[in-house]
């Protein structure tokens, strides 16, 4: 395992580094990569072992991902409903 102390040379007592990885806007989700999330953020927060700072950051995402995920359903129930009602003879 590669680790870096504050010198950026290796050093086997040193603590791993965290990999970061870009975190995608919520908003350029779709459906199911907001589900996909949501389901993760739910399985590191049941998991315990995080600190109160990165415990709290990961529920706001899981918050905002939830609220995507809300408005993506509804959405979809709009296009439905749209098309069943597009497809119905006119009362007259």
């Amino acid at each position: 395992m590669v680790t870096k102390d504050d010198d950026g040379k290796g050093d086997p007592e040193a603590q791993p580094m965290q990999s970061v990885q870009p975190i995608t806007p919520i908003s350029q989700l779709g459906y199911e990569a907001c589900r996909d999330e949501l389901i993760e953020v739910v399985r590191l927060l049941e998991q315990g072992g995080l600190d109160l700072d990165a415990s709290l950051k990961l529920w706001e995402r899981g918050e905002q991902l939830a609220k995507m995920c809300e408005e993506h359903l509804a959405g979809a129930r709009k296009r439905v409903e749209d098309a069943l009602a597009a497809g119905q003879p006119e009362e007259g």
